[in-house]
């Protein structure tokens, strides 16, 4: 091993006293000097790991993930390879040995922090791609004890730290400069510690508050032995375990991908400001500033965020923060990152998420970001539209779309497979649905038939699972399903593409009926979404109704308006004709109601829509004419219009045969059928030829 003595940047800085929009840091005092420290060249300043193929190892190409050239550097270093398998199987096994004991002698309770505490530590020690497994874990509380949760929580940002001198060897490597004579002021130890780095506090000298994060050192080299065991144990379960579909390779490269990103802070400065640019514009969502001209490889210096842990509620209480209102906050920013741009943040856990002083939700640590495709984005959406639907069939082709199956795979086991569970799992509201309950649902069918788990799904579940278990660490009973509905009502009601055009259509029209409900509860929780303007809607709804896309809806749309007309049409002249009975006193049989319950119900969801109508953000009856009067011109409206009126001429013709012309009198001079029947007339009136009108049959 290669070693030299390194004499550290001098710490000296400034002298004086901290200023009061500073709290928390110190200048370094006049004179103070480090000690020299012994570094280990190749696992400190350069990380010689060869991750791309046949390349020489340089910075250039170092955080380049390449499994085949992993595989290939630790392939010849077997002794090395075992004795890190020994190292993170010793120290598993003998903590499961530990927990086992306690269970079998009931001591489970007496050591349960003794056990939660060598938990972290042993995490801690195997490096960190299992501290990011333990950061995963202390989002979970219905998985995890709460002494455990209370332990693992510490790994967000309670490591270890390590010796100040190689932050500031990295420092004045990557910026140029010793940090005295890039920061006015720094914390004289890193204010947090987390898996990939330390963070220290500091000022620059035009003023700004911010924060310095310095990268571990050693990590890529320490990292790429992890992923390389990791990768070799996904190879072997995949060959030997058959239960296993799911191509854990993949997803084990997808994670080695990300975390080699993760560990070039040029990169991450960049995922921040591309974040900041999607959903820094959200409401009430902060995204911290980055300073490029401090900023390197192995340092990265942003914005300095002061601000709470989410799970830390008695604090946000006592500065007047709604967590709760916080969690929604980041559930919609997450809708809007997994289903709207494909750009989302993988690793939401507690210490990358904090509330504001001014009651806003801060992202920090954009290291680990992933993206979704555009179809794999309209997939989810058309997934919980067959979900919501109960199309049960649709939903199994949404996992052939979303390559959860293959396309050769038969679908006619899985479709009632999937109809038992979610009917069950559904109730009453897809809205009483937490994600952990579909992930649980979905899991014994995923064993029984061949479902896999593609690799970009596993940072969405992630996420998702991550996000969600700070939720119910805020209100147990918060439901991401029922935030999350909102957004998508506005969605299917706003996105003019193909794809959600037809879930649309799947949602509204069931066997040639509209469902007036469905339109009903959309409009609702659409109108609960902030960003949902009812006049941006309008647009995009007229511009698709009188589209070719569109015909399919203008002709429902005709059927539903002729038949409302007929019967209100029928209804106004009962009433009139009643009205002239008690006039002229006439006795006779009074009219027979034409609006059934079914109609009546259906008048009442409608007086409803145009109540939500008037009550949604962008309602204006004069402009909603302005913008119909383009529309009315149009020669689809002319032919709508056309075939409105000959439907209803139709409907009152086949009426006034019925009613008038065709009836037959009975011996008892009474009818022989009731007025708004369906009828077969008499083969004597009609020379044995059917007829069928809207409303009558007739033979002629």
């Amino acid at each position: 091993m290669d070693t030299k003595t390194v004499s550290p940047p001098s710490a000296k800085f400034q002298p004086g006293s901290v200023p009061e929009e500073s709290p928390g840091l110190t200048p370094f005092p006049e004179g103070v000097k480090n000690p020299p420290v012994t570094v280990d060249i190749d696992s400190a300043a350069t990380e010689l790991v060869p991750l791309k193929s046949g390349a020489p190892y340089s910075d250039s190409n170092a955080l380049l993930y390449d499994p085949v050239a992993i595989t290939e550097l630790y392939r010849d270093r077997p002794v090395q390879v075992w004795g890190r398998r020994f190292a993170i199987l010793w120290p598993i096994l003998t903590l499961a040995f530990g927990i086992w004991r306690d269970k079998k002698w009931g001591r489970v309770k007496q050591n349960e922090r003794k056990r939660a505490e060598k938990l972290r530590t042993t995490l801690t020690k195997l490096g960190p791609a299992f501290i990011k497994v333990g950061q995963a874990l202390s989002t979970r509380p219905d998985l995890v004890p709460p002494l455990y949760l209370e332990e693992l929580a510490k790994l967000q940002d309670q490591l270890p730290p390590f010796p100040n001198e190689l932050a500031y060897q990295f420092i004045e490597e990557e910026l140029g400069d010793r940090p005295s004579a890039i920061y006015a002021e720094i914390t004289p130890d890193p204010v947090a510690a987390a898996s990939l780095g330390q963070v220290y506090k500091g000022k620059l000298k035009t003023g700004e508050t911010v924060a310095i994060k310095v990268q571990r050192p050693g990590l890529a080299e320490s990292m790429g032995l992890d992923v390389y065991v990791l990768r070799q144990l996904a190879i072997w379960v995949q060959k030997n375990v058959k239960q296993v579909r799911s191509d854990l390779v993949a997803i084990m490269d997808e994670f080695g991908t990300r975390i080699y990103e993760e560990m070039d802070y040029n990169k991450e400065g960049e995922n921040a400001e591309r974040f900041a640019k999607l959903y820094g514009h959200l409401k009430d969502i902060y995204v911290p500033k980055i300073y490029w001209k401090y900023t390197g490889r192995r340092v990265l210096t942003m914005e300095w965020i002061d601000g709470t842990k989410l799970t830390q509620i008695p604090a946000l209480t006592a500065q007047g923060i709604d967590a709760k209102y916080l969690i929604e906050v980041g559930v919609q920013c997450s809708l809007r990152q997994l289903l709207e741009h494909g750009f989302f943040h993988a690793d939401p856990h507690p210490g990358n998420l904090l509330a504001t002083r001014d009651g806003k939700l801060a992202y920090l640590d954009f290291g680990m970001m992933s993206e979704v495709k555009p179809y794999q984005r309209y997939g989810l959406i058309q997934a919980v539209v067959h979900l919501v639907n109960r199309d049960f069939e649709g939903l199994a082709k949404d996992y052939v779309k979303l390559e959860f199956l293959t396309p050769e795979t038969d679908l006619t086991p899985i479709i009632p497979a999937l109809a038992n569970v979610f009917n069950n799992a559904l109730g009453a509201s897809v809205a009483e649905l937490n994600f952990k309950s579909i992930t649980d649902q979905l899991s014994d069918i995923m064993y029984e038939y061949p479902f896999r788990v593609p690799a970009y799904y596993a940072l969405i579940i992630r996420s998702l699972v991550t996000l969600e278990g700070i939720a119910i660490n805020v209100d147990p009973n918060f439901k991401v399903l029922s935030k999350a509905y909102p957004y998508v009502a506005k969605r299917l009601l706003t996105d003019p593409s193909p794809e959600l055009r037809g879930s649309l259509r799947d949602l509204l029209f069931k066997d040639g009926e509209f469902r007036w409900n469905r339109l009903e509860n959309l409009l609702r929780n659409a109108k609960e979404s902030d960003d949902y303007d009812l006049s941006q809607g309008l647009n995009q709804a007229l511009e698709f109704l009188f589209s070719e896309r569109g015909e399919f809806i203008r002709d429902r749309l005709v059927e539903e308006l002729v038949k409302s007309l007929d019967h209100l049409s029928r209804d106004a002249f009962n009433n009139a004709t009643s009205v002239l009975r008690e006039w002229v006193g006439w006795k006779g049989n009074k009219p027979t109601p034409t609006l059934t319950s079914g109609d009546q119900e259906k008048m009442e969801r409608i007086k409803r829509i145009w109540e939500i109508l008037q009550e949604t953000q962008g309602f204006n009856p004069t402009e909603f004419v302005q913008k119909l009067a383009p529309f009315l011109i149009k020669p689809e409206t002319q032919r709508m219009g056309q075939k409105i009126a000959g439907d209803l001429a139709q409907r009152m013709l086949a009426r006034l045969i019925r009613e008038v012309l065709l009836k037959e009198e009975p011996p008892n001079g009474k009818p022989s059928y009731p007025s708004g029947s369906q009828q077969q007339l008499p083969p004597s009136r009609t020379n044995g030829k059917v007829i069928t009108y809207p409303d009558v049959t007739v033979r002629k």
